[in-house]
């Protein structure tokens, strides 16, 4: 990897939302709707993050008709040096949002 395309991967994991959201998607995969609840930040606020985090390859799209879950790529947080184990697991928060109803979850 040359040293601009570290830099550009290294610079969308300097934000801490970013980082938050590399987290929970290592928990589980996501739709933008139900991040939203959880950084208190609108929908289009998160859509700018994980366009980010999908521009230097991190996140993966997948749509389900009208919705589009993201993904982790953990080969890609590897490939600069990122290990998974040293960030906070963030899937009690998760649970949590389950079981007061406010984590949506689009089918």
């Amino acid at each position: 990897m040359d040293f601009d395309v570290l830099a550009d991967v290294l610079k969308a994991l300097a934000d801490p939302t970013r980082l938050k959201i590399i987290s929970l998607l290592s928990a589980r995969d996501c739709c933008i709707c139900e991040l939203v609840p959880l950084f208190r930040i609108s929908q289009p606020a998160v859509s700018k993050h994980m366009s980010r985090l999908k521009a230097v390859g991190l996140v993966h799209e997948t749509r389900k008709g009208m919705w589009v879950f993201y993904s982790l790529k953990p080969e890609r947080l590897e490939e600069v040096g990122v290990s998974l184990a040293h960030l906070p697991d963030l899937s009690a928060e998760l649970q949590y949002l389950a079981q007061q109803g406010l984590l949506v979850t689009c089918q």
